[in-house]
């Protein structure tokens, strides 16, 4: 086997990158990661709503980051209308974000009600927008509903609206079970490792292995990469959300070849993503990047903040601690 991988640079369709101190510290890092595009989540505080919003903050992100491509999107909430979403299209947005009302991170802003929004995804679908989905409904003990099928239950309202809207490009985010993996091919322990959707069971997983084994164009790159300071991961109500920024495409590698699709990293992490989305790196964006098969001990955090500062604080990484099988060489 080749001790050197040479790929195009990965594209990232599904990233936070955060605010103030936390998003100095993160955004200069996606190129050690092997990483030059990325679809930017908008569950800011306040959440991205608007089109001057989303260009401000790529502004921000470009002054600290100015060879990488960043995709915009705005956060879908009862305030976004058909006009914003065709300003949005001419402004260069991408995608809408949809977030069920609190199953995540800065989503209490989030939807209860699919149709409240059928002008605004008829407008998405005439101008080309993505509709991009966190695929869970709430907690709900009363209906046996918990984060262990939130996921399967939300699966109902994604076919709905690929029925009713067959023409609007749908993104099923971090899809963790069997069921998502079959319906998107029929129609189109530790705090610091805690991300949600959670894993479910070992046939979910062996779906998603599956599913990229097989080369699958509809299955691409989006990390989720999702940082919270360590004291918000070590508490009682942990955060969900893993942070794998800077180590992208050594963590695929090394996850990829552990179960022999190592061949398929190309396509999964360079290609199908770019070609759902119809999109292409801005000029001088992209680059060759170097894999070099050699042991890499993942930092145990990563500190943000200026000295001095009492809001200095750090975030641990996934995987901490342990040893990768891929290098990425700059």
């Amino acid at each position: 086997m080749a001790n050197i991988l040479t790929l195009p640079s990965a594209c990232d369709f599904h990233i936070h990158l955060r605010q103030d101190d936390l998003m100095k510290m993160i955004v200069p890092r996606i190129l050690e990661g092997g990483v030059s595009l990325c679809y930017v989540m908008p569950n800011l505080k306040p959440p991205i709503t608007k089109t001057d919003q989303a260009l401000a903050y790529k502004a921000q992100l470009e002054q600290l980051a100015p060879n990488v491509t960043f995709l915009m999107t705005l956060y879908l909430t009862p305030e976004l209308t058909p006009e914003e979403i065709r300003k949005a299209k001419a402004h260069g947005i991408v995608g809408v974000k949809s977030y069920p009302r609190g199953v995540t991170t800065n989503s209490d802003s989030g939807i209860e009600s699919y149709t409240t929004y059928y002008d605004v995804f008829r407008a998405m679908e005439e101008e080309g927008l993505v509709l991009n989905l966190h695929g869970e409904v709430p907690s709900d003990a009363d209906n046996d509903i918990c984060v262990l099928n939130a996921e399967e239950k939300f699966l109902v309202h994604l076919k709905q609206l690929h029925h009713d809207f067959p023409r609007l490009k749908i993104v099923l985010e971090h899809a963790t079970t069997k069921a998502a993996v079959d319906m998107a091919n029929d129609w189109a322990g530790k705090p610091h490792n805690f991300c949600k959707p959670v894993a479910k069971f070992p046939h979910d997983r062996q779906a998603l292995r599956d599913v990229i084994l097989e080369g699958h164009p509809r299955f691409f790159l989006g990390t989720d990469s999702a940082p919270h300071p360590d004291n918000l991961k070590e508490c009682a109500q942990g955060a969900a959300g893993v942070f794998t920024s800077p180590l992208t495409m050594s963590y695929l590698a090394t996850i990829l070849e552990s179960f022999g699709a190592l061949d398929k990293l190309h396509g999964f992490a360079c290609v199908y993503g770019k070609r759902f989305y119809g999109v292409s790196e801005k000029q001088g964006g992209g680059r060759e990047v170097r894999l070099l098969k050699e042991s890499l001990t993942v930092p145990k955090n990563y500190e943000y903040g200026e000295d001095g500062n009492a809001q200095k604080g750090r975030v641990v990484p996934f995987l901490a601690g342990q040893v990768l099988n891929w290098k990425v060489c700059l």
